[in-house]
């Protein structure tokens, strides 16, 4: 039976997401997006080659009508950066499903929600279907639903940091209260942390240096699809009770 999941009335069925930045060259990054069965790539519009025609393009190496490209605001620290950006967007692929992330400074590339609920709220308005990246709040979560996103993407940990899901606690919460699809942006640094991010229920994660840094990108992209479907089984078949002590395996009635 396939699992499939939806946004913005586009069905998928894999559940990561891979971006396409920092990876040694376009090769090695197509490479990687074949591994991880991936059927979304995350695309950075203000760092689209577009002074060079002679320079190789992404679009050579991942065939934009196999793999559905998702144009995202990385580099925007305002709400008007950011909407500009997609606008430049739609207006050079017609894409309207796109990720919107709007930072709130250099350091942390924590997102500024002030910027991003008004950017969510303006696009929404002119016809866009964003994705939101967004802090691990369940109130923030809600009010970007409520402002038009898609799709709800907290953050696990800092953007690059590897540090794996830092809150689990709010991450479910926020998969509770919603409903768009949840996928978890940021953070995961291993195959184990994107299972942990399925196992709490998130619809998807997505991933760029934990792939693209590894020291075999390609085999780290394939770890992570073994992972995010172990982690998608182990959600849907849920897992045991915990218990403060221990619970024999075997029944102690009636032994020898």
């Amino acid at each position: 039976m396939t699992d499939s999941w939806s946004v913005a009335g586009r069905t998928f069925t894999s559940r990561l997401i891979v971006g396409t930045g920092k990876y040694k060259d376009f090769e090695q990054n197509a490479a990687a997006v074949a591994a991880s069965g991936a059927e979304i790539v995350t695309v950075a519009v203000r760092r689209v080659n577009v002074s060079d025609p002679t320079a190789p393009m992404l679009t050579d190496f991942i065939d934009p009508k196999k793999i559905t490209y998702l144009p995202n605001t990385a580099g925007c620290f305002n709400a008007d950066d950011a909407i500009r950006t997609l606008r430049l967007a739609r207006e050079a692929g017609g894409w309207d499903l796109v990720k919107l992330e709007v930072l709130g400074e250099a350091k942390t590339l924590y997102p500024n929600m002030r910027e991003t609920l008004e950017a969510t709220e303006v696009l929404a308005k002119e016809g866009f279907l964003p994705m939101v990246y967004c802090v691990d709040d369940p109130i923030a979560a809600k009010q970007l639903e409520d402002a038009g996103a898609v799709a709800i993407m907290p953050l696990g940990a800092p953007i690059g940091s590897g540090l794996g899901i830092q809150n689990r606690v709010t991450i479910r919460l926020i998969v509770e209260g919603a409903s768009v699809p949840v996928l978890v942006d940021a953070g995961v640094g291993t195959a184990s942390d994107a299972a942990v991010a399925m196992e709490l229920g998130c619809d998807g994660v997505l991933m760029n240096t934990a792939i693209a840094e590894a020291k075999d990108p390609v085999l780290m992209a394939r770890a992570m699809k073994r992972a995010v479907e172990a982690g998608r089984d182990a959600y849907l078949a849920g897992r045991m009770g915990l218990r403060k002590y221990a619970d024999p395996s075997s029944p102690l009635a009636g032994l020898i």
